[in-house]
């Protein structure tokens, strides 16, 4: 897959990290490199990895200006093992290295959240349960991050508070009870999902027309014993602690989806290094 790098945020993103990083100039390039130097250089692998965010380079350089040439030898998406070339780019030597850690802050950021996300969707192989990132996302880069976890195979949950609705345990107290908080989103045009806690909660919830129950904090086994009870009638999703080395239970348990914070809030970066060479 390729990321979408059209949306404005994107743009102001690659933006905001190139001023933090550059600010006033390069000094160290500058007072050490003539300006009409030129160089190429190429974004490799250094360990096996699901890579993501390489199309954000054309944006990063695009900033700076001085590329004459860009190409991006892989995809988002893609399944790189150590020593795999990522991008080739040539142009002003002061611009490749002025560019060099916001991009590889970018790549690897990323790609260690598609590799990560690659690694919980291999514990489902065999179930019809797919995985869901969430909203517990780096600020400001919530954006590129559910990007990244698509590229990993993960299916992507609502970006934010707006363009869905999940109705959990606290807008159920809030709201005076399930069928309370169902009535009062009847006619909502976007999706609705709701946290239900006991059985009594699923039967009300059901009741009511829920088309999506979420089960959070439940083991493996009374999960099952719930998606027994809903029998069909509704997508059922399964969150709270689950890792990668339950993942693979909660699958077997029948239910739809499966939600995993940790695909973006505890992702580690990646290896990937920039190797640049001199033109004489």
């Amino acid at each position: 897959m390729s990321f979408d790098v059209t949306h404005p945020e994107i743009r102001q993103i690659v933006r905001t990290a190139l001023a933090e990083d550059i600010g006033s100039g390069d000094v160290t390039s500058q007072l050490c490199i003539d300006a009409s130097r030129m160089a190429s250089g190429r974004f490799v692998a250094r360990e096996g990895m699901t890579l993501a965010g390489v199309e954000l380079l054309p944006l990063i350089y695009e900033e700076r200006g001085g590329v004459e040439e860009l190409r991006l030898t892989s995809a988002s998406g893609s399944r790189l093992s150590d020593g795999d070339e990522i991008a080739f780019v040539r142009g002003r030597a002061r611009t490749l290295l002025e560019c060099e850690r916001v991009a590889l802050n970018f790549m690897q950021r990323l790609s260690g959240v598609a590799t990560l996300a690659a690694r919980y969707c291999s514990q489902t192989a065999g179930t019809r349960c797919r995985v869901l990132d969430t909203r517990k996302t780096t600020p400001g880069l919530r954006r590129l991050e559910k990007m990244a976890a698509a590229a990993g195979g993960v299916v992507n949950h609502r970006i934010g508070l707006f363009d869905a609705i999940l109705i959990k345990n606290n807008h159920i107290t809030a709201a005076g009870g399930v069928r309370q908080a169902l009535e009062r989103v009847r006619d909502a045009s976007v999706p609705v999902e709701i946290e239900v806690r006991t059985q009594q909660e699923m039967e009300d919830a059901l009741e009511c027309g829920a088309k999506h129950l979420l089960l959070d904090n439940h083991t493996p086994e009374t999960a099952r014993e719930a998606i027994r009870f809903i029998a069909g009638r509704a997508v059922v999703e399964l969150s709270g602690r689950i890792g990668l080395e339950s993942l693979a239970a909660y699958a077997a348990t029948g239910a739809d989806f499966v939600s995993c914070g940790a695909i973006t809030h505890s992702a580690a970066a990646v290896d990937m290094n920039f190797r640049i060479e001199l033109e004489a």
